[in-house]
Formats: structure tokens, C-alpha cells, sequence
């Protein structure tokens, strides 16, 4: 009797929204791969249980969302370093003796899109300045600092949500008012909005980059694919890149964990998922 195809997929609450399986079964399709990746609606009350339950049913693994990523990592028996660092996970790896490895591909994903999308950036270029201070916040400025980034400027409405993040980050992260903050300061390399502004449904994130020269701008926002920020950006001559990359890339870790190949990122994709 043949092995049962590896199975994987995303567990959140709700899941409807996801474009992860539409993601996985493109690559499984391209690469003629056997597997299978489906969405996973599981209850709060359920989660636990779920993600002890799912190796048994021939799960290799599954990606974590909303509002699950905190609990997946105490969950976990191993963690890597940067899902430690950012005390979240979404992607979680069943390993052969049972046990749950938890990892955050988020800011992977991030540096990845941007290099691939812009391959002159570097973060060692100059301050990088980082609207927002939630999650995706937390995996971005992790990823900045790794990279080299002599130093992030972080603003939040909440002004103490961004404190925080500076008290875990250290010397090298600096709080600014979020209204000063709105001029852009011309020393910024790196603009970077993680907040919902922008996003389909939700005011605009109103910034003046007229100080700027040369500085990339990117939106983790890809609904729409260009943004406001992006749109302004882009008239005033300032490179940009999009933020559905960073989902795409994001992804390329667990699939090969998984599947056992690693995928590609490329236009062919990026089509198939605005299509979806």
C-alpha cells in the first residue's frame, strides 16, 4: 500500500479570508507534487486539541493565523529563534517523534519580497521608519534589525504599544510621535507601513514624503496592490514595492518543510493569486 500524500494547511477563526490554500495548491499543482493544503476552521475552545490530533491524521505541518499565533507558540515543544524574538508563530512543522516546531516566516517574507522586488535596497543603507506596532510590526522590525539596519523609527497611534516594542528591541529602536512622524524625515531609507490605513474599507495612511530622496517605500497592505502610500510614493519617483510579495514569500519555508521542494516565487504566481 502506497504512503498517504502529505497533507498541511492553514488553522484560524475565521478562515474564508485566507489566500493560503489557493498559494499551496498552485505550487502543488506547478510542481506536480502529491499533498493536499485546506483551510482549518478551528474554534478557540478546539485549538489545542486540533493541533495535537492533526499529525495522527497524516498532517505534515500547518500555517497559523489570526487569532491563534501566540498560542501556537507555547504550544510548541521547539521554537526557532525568531518566532521566540517575536513571540509569535505561523508556521508550525510536525516533526516525526511527535513534536511541534514553531517558527514566524513573517519577516522572512518581508526582507525576501523586498529583495526580490528591489535588489539595490539594503537596510544598512539608513534609518528605517515603521508605521504600526502590532504582529506584523513585531516580525518587521525583528527583520530590520537582522539585516542591519543601523536604526528603526517606530510610531503607533497608541504611542505605548510602540514603547513596548522599543523595550524589547533595545537602543537601536526609537518611538516617535505619531502626528511628527507624518513628515517623513529626509534621513529615512526605509518607509514601512504595517497598519490597516490604506487598506480597502479603511481611511488612508496621510504621510508627506516630500523630504525624501531615493527612499524605498513598501505597504504590506495588498488589498488594494497600490495603496495610497504606494500611489503617492510612486508620483513623487520613490521606488516602491507592494505587499502581496511579502504573503507569497512568507509561505516558501513551510511548503518546503512540508512538500519537500522549494518553491518559487514569481509572476506566474503573483497572477494566479490576484486572480484568485
Amino acid at each position: 500500500m502506497s504512503e498517504a500524500p502529505p497533507l498541511a494547511g492553514v488553522i484560524g477563526w475565521p478562515i474564508g479570508h485566507s489566500r493560503s490554500p489557493q498559494l499551496h495548491g498552485y505550487w502543488l499543482r506547478t510542481y506536480g507534487l502529491p499533498g493536499h493544503y485546506v483551510p482549518l476552521a478551528i474554534q478557540q475552545k478546539d485549538f489545542a486539541e486540533a493541533l495535537h490530533v492533526l499529525p495522527k491524521l497524516g498532517f505534515k505541518g500547518v500555517n497559523v493565523t489570526v487569532p491563534y499565533k501566540e498560542t501556537a507558540l507555547a504550544l510548541a515543544q521547539k521554537v526557532s529563534d525568531r518566532a521566540a524574538l517575536i513571540g509569535a508563530a505561523n508556521t508550525i512543522v510536525f516533526r516525526e517523534d511527535g513534536s511541534i516546531h514553531a517558527d514566524n516566516t513573517d519577516g522572512y517574507g518581508f526582507i525576501q519580497n523586498l529583495r526580490q522586488s528591489s535588489p539595490d535596497w539594503s537596510a544598512r543603507s539608513g534609518p528605517a521608519l515603521v508605521f504600526g506596532a502590532g504582529g506584523a510590526a513585531r516580525a518587521i522590525v525583528s527583520a530590520l534589525l537582522a539585516e542591519g539596519a543601523p536604526e528603526v523609527l517606530l510610531t503607533n497611534r497608541t504611542r505605548t504599544r510602540a514603547e513596548t516594542l522599543k523595550d524589547q528591541f533595545g537602543a537601536k529602536v526609537t518611538v516617535m510621535d505619531w502626528n511628527a512622524a507624518k513628515s517623513v524625515p529626509a534621513e529615512v531609507a526605509t518607509v514601512v507601513n504595517t497598519t490597516t490605513l490604506g487598506m480597502v474599507g479603511n481611511p488612508d495612511l496621510t504621510v508627506d514624503l516630500s523630504a525624501l530622496d531615493g527612499t524605498l517605500v513598501t505597504d504590506i497592505v495588498y488589498t488594494p496592490l497600490e495603496t495610497p502610500l504606494l500611489a503617492q510614493a510612486r508620483a513623487q519617483g520613490l521606488p516602491v514595492v507592494d505587499g502581496l510579495g511579502m504573503l507569497l514569500h512568507q509561505a516558501v519555508p513551510g511548503f518546503e518543510s512540508w512538500f519537500g521542494k522549494r518553491p518559487e516565487v514569481d509572476e506566474a504566481l503573483r497572477a494566479e493569486i490576484l486572480g484568485a
